[in-house]
């Protein structure tokens, strides 16, 4: 039995199907954490950075110490006959601080720049691993544009958070607490002053932070509707060009990009005024503070340099400050790419591999090279129609070799049956067992290497002919794949090709026709040399020639092989050793062509209704 999952919950609106956590929001901190497994490898790097910030922080820092020097014994009342060598003096002292701040300034750019690519693609890596092990119920909620828009929007503002920010905030804290400490050194009773107020002043910017944090995670959200929608729709261009609804997709395209813009300005203007409510507050609550030090100049009872010391550790306080609000912007709308991110690992399939697999029996490479299946009073509903069940209390057994056809009218639970054999779904009730040992034992690599499968719908991907064929079986020869082509009647067709089995195919076998993309599939599937063979009406989308072609292809791999046919045109199933006629989720009739149509039952009416009008045809 499956573990129980905590599954995502979905959220449903025109044009957009998207994955919500139904965990409920958190800190922006709190989201972070989840990046911390990313982060723990590179902890050397991490040290290397870190150190390069301390250096380039104490440089930063000594800066207005060296000026005070300057000021004091240079221009003040005790700089004396020395004065020009104290300047000469500081100004040496101040080149060599501006060098280690150059070079720990390079070096730590560098270290953080290489993590924050090293851990993106990481996340990247991470993500994408996770979601193409998902079983199809994931697919059924979550749209694939959305997902991109995980992988590529979202990551890139963690790599902005990792590469950048971190470094900056961190840079600034340092810069903050050491520059109130120089202020405290400096002068206590103004710094007392300054951190009193500077207290008040920062509650209202962190408040008004969580805002923009909510603001900037509903911006994420509008952008990944935009995406999955022009995913949807681009997949889709020529049944929308054939109905010519392309200005009506524009511009539902067109309002979803406007929706996003409206959330982006509404995030936008809240950080805008972020930023105003950080530089105003803390500046104005600097100028009154330094205003009193100009007071205390003019009395004595603070020197010249002091002041100007103080007038530096204040604006490096207040510099750092307004950096740490916007980082904290960037930081804000990044926990929100984080969360989603973290959605999407969180995510658990419900289809998993057992604890302890159990192998198959072995199998020869003779005649006798078929599988056995069992299904077992299977009983299955989809998870999104669970009062409605796809398949209900059916048992079959196939022997090796054996050669069982599928028919039945549109809903009867064929290709549901495919997607339980396949694993892709596990059955509520009931079990399937393949050569004796029941799948869900098996791995699922274990099980689908077993199964070759040619499915109605053709996916055809963006490369040549010849490692479409490979797809089948990745380490086979090319005169293996030709081979094969021959067999499933594309070789000619192929080699008619501009550069033959080197030709791109083009976006989804843009460039071929149905036919063509069919033969294409069988060619793949007979590659892969499994027990057991699916076909989901293998020969449909050929034409006469092309089906006798393949049809012989197809009866001369299946010798020795398990195979099951699912198929609505009954003469494709005729020399089958058994048909299975199912309706409703259910094996109603059993038996050869000969022995059904003298039932006079379901497949009776099926087959005079098929033969009669291909009679009529003809």
């Amino acid at each position: 039995m499956t573990e129980p999952v905590n599954k995502p919950v979905t959220k449903q609106s025109p044009g957009n199907t998207r994955t919500e956590s139904s965990v409920p929001a958190k800190g922006s901190l709190a989201a972070f954490k989840g990046l911390f497994p990313f982060l723990r490898p590179y902890r050397r790097q991490f040290i290397l950075a870190g150190v390069a910030l301390l250096f380039a922080a104490g440089a930063t820092l000594a800066i207005p110490a060296a000026f005070k020097q300057m000021i004091d014994l240079g221009f003040g009342a005790a700089a004396g006959a020395h004065s020009i060598k104290n300047v000469d003096a500081t100004f040496l002292a101040l080149f060599g601080v501006a060098t280690v701040l150059g070079i720990a300034t390079a070096a730590r750019f560098y270290m953080v720049s290489w993590l924050g690519e090293r851990v993106t693609a990481d996340i990247r890596s991470a993500v994408y691993g996770h979601v193409v092990n998902q079983s199809p119920e994931f697919f059924e909620t979550t749209q694939t544009g959305e997902v991109l828009s995980r992988l590529t929007t979202d990551t890139t503002l963690i790599q902005a958070v990792v590469g950048t920010s971190i470094s900056v905030a961190l840079r600034n804290v340092l810069l903050f607490i050491g520059g109130l400490v120089m202020l405290f050194v400096t002068d206590a009773r103004l710094t007392a002053i300054i951190f009193g107020l500077l207290i008040a002043v920062i509650v209202p910017i962190v408040l008004f932070g969580r805002r923009v944090r909510k603001l900037s995670r509903d911006s994420q959200d509008r952008i990944a509707d935009a995406s999955a929608l022009a995913g949807e729709i681009l997949n889709a261009m020529p049944t929308v060009q054939a109905y010519t609804h392309e200005h009506i997709e524009a511009r539902r395209f067109g309002a979803s990009v406007e929706g996003a813009f409206t959330a982006a300005m509404q995030r936008i203007r809240a950080r805008s005024l972020l930023t105003m409510l950080a530089i105003v507050l803390v500046f104005g609550t600097i100028v009154f503070v330094l205003w009193l030090g100009a007071h205390a100049v003019l009395r004595g009872s603070m020197t010249g340099g002091e002041l100007g010391q103080f007038i530096l550790y204040a604006s490096i306080v207040a510099g750092s400050i307004g950096a740490l609000s916007e980082v904290m912007g960037e930081a804000q709308r990044a926990a929100g790419a984080t969360e989603r991110l973290l959605e999407l690992l969180a995510a658990r399939s419900s289809i998993r591999n057992p604890a302890h697999p159990q192998p198959l029996p072995q199998r020869t490479t003779g005649a006798d090279r078929g599988a056995a299946l069992a299904l077992q009073d299977v009983t299955f509903a989809y998870p999104s129609r669970q009062d409605s069940a796809a398949l209900s209390h059916v048992s079959l057994d196939i022997r090796p070799g054996e050669t069982v056809a599928v028919v039945g009218p549109s809903g009867a639970g064929k290709t549901t049956l495919f997607q339980l054999l396949l694993r892709y779904y596990d059955p509520q009730a009931g079990a399937i067992r393949l050569d004796g040992v029941d799948i869900r034992d098996l791995d699922l690599h274990t099980l689908r290497d077993a199964i070759g499968i040619v499915p109605q719908d053709t996916v055809i991907f963006s490369a040549d002919a010849m490692e479409n064929i490979r797809y089948g079986r990745p380490d086979a020869s090319d005169e293996e794949v030709i081979a094969v082509a021959r067999l499933a009647a594309a070789h000619e067709f192929i080699e008619r090709l501009p550069q033959g089995y080197r030709s791109f195919l083009g976006e989804r076998g843009v460039r071929l026709s149905g036919g063509q993309r069919q033969r294409i599939a069988i060619a793949r599937a007979l590659l892969k040399n499994p027990p057991l063979l699916l076909l989901d009406e293998a020969t449909s989308a050929l034409d006469a020639e092309s089906e006798r072609l393949v049809q012989g292809a197809l009866e001369a791999a299946m010798v020795g092989r398990t195979t099951v046919i699912i198929a609505h045109r009954l003469a494709t199933v005729q020399r089958a050793d058994r048909i299975v006629v199912m309706e409703d989720g259910q094996v109603v009739e059993t038996g050869t062509h000969a022995s059904l149509v003298a039932q006079g039952g379901i497949y009776a009416n099926l087959a005079a209704l098929q033969f009669h009008h291909i009679h009529i045809q003809a």
